[in-house]
């Protein structure tokens, strides 16, 4: 449930009378979103943007555009993607959840578990990444909460390795969405991965975040380049569509993400405009479009 708190998703209620339309509704916005893709770009949708969707139908729609997978899905639903011929572009499951992570020794037993039986599941799986978190701060020092990370973390990093599984801690903004998240900085997050010193070790580089707390995005994800593992993105301010007409621009930001030699996936993560499924197809077809470069 946390995945809904992390989003706010407030807007589900409305949206309940989207998914009970008719079918052939699905299949006509999906039928307009199709469409081609230069193939530069590794894209991927998240599948909380789409809560008025079931999976199968959020496979569809992601095939339909070209894309090949879709992000934060855990392992009940993986079978669903595998029928859909469709990648888990960003595992989730092994969390305890967005406040409570590997920033405090408290949770270090659950954690470790959790994450050793994931890393398995997700290389039997044939998948590669899955998400972790920090956790809030609750009056914890940066310098303490960073070594906890690392002390906790390095419990698991031979196993990931071992398995081929690669953990991204998420960057996530404590200015308006997740107030007090611990992992608020690109170089907070630079220097974890930095010390736990791991090929299996990334950071998830949420665009939307990182705007949101520092800015400076291009010379930022220049900088992290070599521990990013994975990219969300999301119009800023409100995470609503990319856009020519909110602050970033999009097209300038992927281009300088490809120009580091980036190969991971780009998963598309705002909420899509209009009130159909026609209309909100559309929406992320426009930002695709907007960030195939």
């Amino acid at each position: 449930m946390h995945l809904l708190d992390r989003r706010s998703m407030l807007k589900q209620l409305s949206l309940g009378a989207i998914a009970m339309l008719a079918p052939n509704a699905i299949n006509l916005a999906m039928a307009q979103a199709s469409g081609s893709l230069k193939g530069n770009i590794h894209h991927s949708v998240c599948r909380w943007t789409f809560p008025h969707l079931n999976l199968p139908q959020v496979c569809g729609l992601a095939k339909s555009i070209g894309f090949s997978a879709v992000d934060l899905i855990g392992p009940k639903e993986w079978s669903i993607l595998k029928s859909h011929h469709i990648d888990s572009s960003m595992c989730n499951g092994a969390e305890i959840s967005l406040t409570k992570g590997w920033n405090d020794p408290q949770y270090h037993s659950t954690l470790i578990k959790n994450y050793l039986e994931h890393i398995e599941l997700v290389s039997k799986a044939g998948y590669k990444n899955l998400i972790c978190f920090t956790g809030n701060r609750r009056g914890m020092d940066n310098e303490v909460g960073l070594q906890n990370c690392v002390n906790g973390l390095k419990k698991i990093m031979s196993h990931a390795e071992k398995h081929g599984v690669i953990l991204h801690m998420e960057i996530l903004n404590s200015r308006i969405d997740h107030i007090d998240y611990m992992a608020d900085s690109s170089d907070w997050t630079f220097e974890l991965c930095k010390r736990i010193d791991s090929p299996n070790m990334k950071m998830l580089f949420d665009i939307y975040h990182v705007q949101i707390n520092e800015g400076d995005i291009i010379r930022r994800l220049q900088k992290c380049a070599p521990y990013i593992g994975h990219y969300h993105t999301g119009g800023v301010p409100g995470r609503g569509e990319i856009t020519e007409n909110q602050e970033l621009n999009y097209r300038a930001i992927m281009k300088a993400i490809l120009a580091t030699g980036f190969q991971g996936y780009v998963a598309q993560e705002f909420d899509p405009s209009g009130n159909t499924p026609e209309e909100k197809a559309s929406s992320l077809k426009r930002a695709t479009l907007l960030c195939d470069v």
